[in-house]
């Protein structure tokens, strides 16, 4: 006969994991073994623990998940906070079982392997950020009835070093021509009003129809993104040139609050697969066109290269310093978003200047609508 099976362990994809209840306490958490008598050991001595802490006050282990779900709670003011909940849902599945006193360089080692192939070292960085400032909390504010912290002292961890920064890659007029060829017709127009005006990705997802103020002055409009929308903390001020306005033109009343959609539904990303299939499409099409090597920054563009490429156009265009910065939506205490209207009709004719000639943007303007139609 088989041996008993020992109430609390379940044994998943060949490891066995906790489930049970001591003392009105549930422990869910991985054993870490795929050996039997090593997790019924393990979970002995969890029992133990907490057997332990409730009768002699002695302090519990708890989970990294526990912890994360706490950081999260009181923490949903932060404007990140979205930012910081992606990369813990990408860290739970190597960490998120572990008692807090486990989490280490060591349980985070395979973590950053897997990672290594697919993000840069800046942006494993981040997620280790988030989990040493979880540690930290709990060694030092964290406490529980007995006033015991959550962890008796937080581990050091190693980040990585960051020697794979890219630099921007903006794109050539003819570049652009054939990127847009590539993609699909709602994400050609994005990017095409996206290298017009400069706004960020999720600024370009999210933007609004009730954002957008008349300026009756200069038969035009402006839209003013409200600070909780803005990566840094401002209302930002999106001027508007003739081949984004054609965009519009294009869009406007295909959603009654969104402006970008797909498909009657609100964007929520720009970078996806048809993005990565399409600039990789792109960047052969040009290579072959032109007889050379396939150019690894379009191959590997980003969606950020489009504010790249706005802001060396206008740099190219002698757009002045101060003026780029209103226009790029940087952070500078002198700017505000309560323009008068001949301010306002300065900054307008500033992004005139990188609408590109007359058969580019005529040219740009009918493949988006080719595709659209």
């Amino acid at each position: 006969m088989g041996r008993k099976r020992t109430p609390g362990l379940q044994l998943r994809n060949g490891v066995w994991h906790i489930d049970k209840f001591v003392l009105k306490q549930r422990i869910t958490e991985t054993t870490g073994t795929s050996n039997r008598k090593e997790a019924e050991m393990y979970l002995a001595k969890r029992m133990e623990d907490i057997r332990q802490a409730t009768l002699y006050g002695v302090r519990p282990d708890r989970t990294f998940n526990e912890a994360a779900t706490k950081y999260l709670r009181e923490n949903m003011h932060k404007r990140s906070i979205a930012d910081d909940a992606s990369r813990l849902k990408s860290l739970l599945p190597y960490i998120g079982d572990l008692p807090l006193t486990r989490v280490h360089d060591g349980t985070l080692l395979q973590y950053i392997e897997d990672k290594r192939t697919t993000l840069k070292s800046k942006t494993i960085n981040n997620g280790l950020e988030i989990v040493r400032r979880i540690l930290n909390l709990a060694a030092r504010r964290w406490r529980d009835e007995k006033g015991h912290t959550w962890l008796e002292t937080a581990p050091l961890l190693t980040l990585l070093d960051v020697n794979d920064a890219r630099q921007p890659y903006p794109l050539s007029w003819e570049e652009q021509q054939y990127l847009l060829k590539a993609l699909p017709g709602h994400l050609a127009q994005m990017v095409l009003f996206k290298v017009n005006t400069g706004v960020r990705e999720q600024e370009l997802c999210h933007l609004r129809w009730d954002w957008e103020v008349q300026i009756p002055e200069l038969d035009t409009s402006v839209f003013v993104i409200p600070r909780t929308r803005v990566k840094n903390g401002e209302d930002r001020l999106v001027v508007v040139n003739k081949v984004a306005r054609s965009v519009l033109d294009q869009v406007r009343g295909n959603h009654h609050t969104r402006v970008f959609t797909y498909r009657g539904q609100p964007t929520g990303s720009l970078y996806n697969s048809a993005w990565k299939r399409a600039r990789v499409q792109a960047a052969e099409a040009y290579a072959k066109a032109h007889a050379e090597e396939v150019s690894w920054g379009f191959a590997h563009l980003r969606v950020h290269d489009l504010k790249h490429t706005f802001g060396r156009r206008l740099r190219a265009a002698g757009v002045s310093l101060e003026t780029r910065k209103v226009l790029l939506g940087h952070t500078n205490g002198d700017i505000t978003t309560h323009y008068s209207a001949p301010e306002i009709g300065e900054l307008l004719a500033a992004v005139n200047r990188v609408c590109g000639n007359n058969s580019r943007k005529t040219h740009a303007l009918t493949l988006i609508k080719t595709k659209t139609a």
